[in-house]
């Protein structure tokens, strides 16, 4: 077979490979998560929504850039189409959260992430990951790295609001 054949054949399979959602994540067809103002989240209060649960931790340049654009999808499409659950990682206590999130204006539910959380949605080897759930409550992708408003409505679709 010649070079150019098998290498075009290698980057195809890598990217079938990278658009197939990991085995591990599909333990996640439910999950049940208490935010730190005591409100539970299932995933299935929000059956006609795409979820987007979102891992970061404060030390993190990637997770505070994409802040303002979770925000800004989160608020104008909360109440339409979309929810976003913010889980923390690596953090002192919750009044150092509370502060942060006060200070970076997160209107979204914050949970503070632990083993509990990561047996129900997975696990990430890089902050930011971004799980997201489609309408129907599938698991359809996990962005590991910055996400954008962009590359949400990409996955979700523009609001026309």
């Amino acid at each position: 077979m010649p070079k150019f054949v098998f290498n075009l054949l290698f980057a195809l399979s890598l990217t079938f490979y990278s658009l197939k959602v990991p085995a591990e994540a599909n333990v996640a067809a439910s999950f049940t998560l208490k935010d730190t103002a005591g409100i539970q989240h299932q995933l299935s209060d929000y059956k006609g929504k795409w979820v987007l649960v979102n891992y970061w931790a404060t030390w993190c340049p990637p997770c505070l850039e994409e802040v303002p654009d979770l925000v800004n999808l989160y608020d104008r499409r909360r109440k339409k189409d979309l929810m976003v659950i913010g889980v923390i990682f690596d953090f002192k206590n919750q009044k150092e959260v509370s502060d942060y999130v006060d200070d970076m204006l997160m209107s979204y539910p914050i949970v503070l992430g632990d083993d509990a959380v990561t047996a129900q949605i997975g696990t990430a080897e890089v902050m930011p990951t971004t799980f997201i759930y489609n309408p129907k409550g599938e698991l359809v992708k996990i962005k590991r790295g910055l996400i954008s408003k962009q590359y949400i409505e990409k996955i979700i679709g523009v609001s026309n609001n």
